[in-house]
């Protein structure tokens, strides 16, 4: 949140606004902190049944769209990560995100259409996954489980989540929201596991990126 705090201020431009997401069923009272440490001047908002990322089918988080002034996506991505991400877990290296997207955003802003980076819409359109009934039924399915869960019925919680993970078994999302109410939390021992699945079957994690800067 800080790195996107500074890449706002570095835009300073009155026509861009900048929409920050938190998928997270904790609302406020997680995704809150977080967001008032970076103490931020662009908007924020707490989504709490990952209504955001069902509109667009992103299935995992950082994701982004790029929204022109008469409302038409013009970019649409997975990894939009703010900079190249260096950490240790014991004697464990982990190496993620990229540093070319914020670049890419910033001369959008400069250049509006004539920006290399904006796609075209037979891009756009084949970059948003297509969205069956199964889906459908899991974001449903997961939402039921967000409301027993507020109610404090967690066997409803795990069964109606579990459903949503079976139905859209490529939603990280979804994995990655179960793991916050773990010990490990939500990038922890598992997700590392399962990023490394990934990568062992050849299968791209994120959609790659086709920025050049």
């Amino acid at each position: 949140m800080p790195v996107w705090q500074r890449i706002n201020e570095e835009i300073d431009n009155p026509n861009f606004v900048l929409v920050c997401v938190a998928e997270d069923t904790g609302g406020e009272a997680v995704a809150g902190p977080i967001f008032d440490a970076a103490n931020p001047t662009y908007v924020q908002v707490v989504d709490e049944d990952h209504i955001i990322s069902s509109a667009f089918d992103f299935v995992n988080v950082p994701s982004a769209v790029w929204i022109d002034e008469q409302g038409r996506i013009v970019r649409i991505d997975e990894g939009t990560y703010s900079q190249i991400h260096e950490f240790s877990v014991g004697d464990e290296k982990i190496v993620f995100g990229n540093d070319v997207y914020a670049a890419a955003l910033k001369d959008w802003v400069r250049q509006g259409a004539k920006s290399r980076h904006v796609q075209s819409k037979s891009t756009v359109a084949s970059h948003m996954r297509n969205y069956s009934f199964e889906q459908l039924k899991a974001d449903a399915a997961f939402r039921l489980g967000n409301f027993f869960r507020l109610h404090g019925h967690n066997d409803k919680t795990d069964e109606y989540w579990e459903m949503a993970r079976s139905l859209n078994p490529d939603s990280i999302n979804f994995i990655r929201q179960h793991l916050t109410l773990t010990e490990e939390g939500s990038a922890g021992k598992t997700f590392r596991a399962l990023a490394a699945s990934y990568e062992r079957d050849g299968k791209d994690y994120y959609r790659p990126l086709d920025i050049v800067v």
